[in-house]
Order: C-alpha cells, then sequence, then structure tokens
C-alpha cells in the first residue's frame, strides 16, 4: 500500500493534526489572521514555540486544501466549519488521551 501524503492526511475527518496545523486552527478559532501574526499567536499559545515561516506557509496551503480555511483576503486566513469540525475532534482525542493520567481529588 503506498503511503499517504500529508495533503490527504489533512483532508481525512478524524485525522490526527499535525502540531503547526493544531496551533493554526487554535489561533484562527478566535479571529482572522495573517501569516505574522499567526507566527506570533502561535508563539503565544504554544509557549514559546516557534514556527519557521517556510513551515507555516507549507501548513497554511495543505489546510486550504484540505477545506480547513479559507484566504479571506490577500495572506489572511479564517476557520471554516470543517476547520472547526476538525479542531473540536482534535481537542476531544487530546482530552481522552489525558483522561487517564489526570489526578483525581
Amino acid at each position: 500500500m503506498p503511503p499517504v501524503s500529508r495533503n490527504r492526511l489533512f483532508s481525512r475527518p478524524g485525522a490526527s493534526l499535525t502540531r503547526t496545523a493544531f496551533y493554526v486552527l487554535l489561533s484562527l478559532s478566535t479571529e482572522e489572521r495573517d501569516g505574522e501574526q499567526l507566527l506570533g499567536d502561535v508563539a503565544l499559545s504554544s509557549a514559546g514555540r516557534v514556527i519557521a515561516p517556510p513551515t507555516l506557509a507549507t501548513t497554511l496551503k495543505r489546510l486550504l486544501g484540505g477545506g480547513m480555511i479559507v484566504e479571506v483576503e490577500r495572506a489572511a486566513y479564517r476557520l471554516t466549519r470543517r476547520g472547526r469540525t476538525q479542531l473540536a475532534s482534535e481537542l476531544l482525542r487530546i482530552e481522552s488521551a489525558l483522561e487517564p493520567v489526570r489526578i483525581r481529588p
């Protein structure tokens, strides 16, 4: 079976997101942003994780191709309904993974 390209993974419902894609979708869940704003917001929301501009560009291209974001202005992006659904699924997946290790009172 041939390997599945990352572009196709981004469009598969229920597929786990890359860390960069997760933080980009999380950033866009609050407002439209351009690339520079995304870089700054991802660094803030991820406790300092720095994304190189080429990595962001590749991620944006894949998210656009997967229908999770749309370009609303020149280099500004907005989350789509599909992107919100994918982000919500990823958050549930993360919560489920953490549930067994949570400290209970």
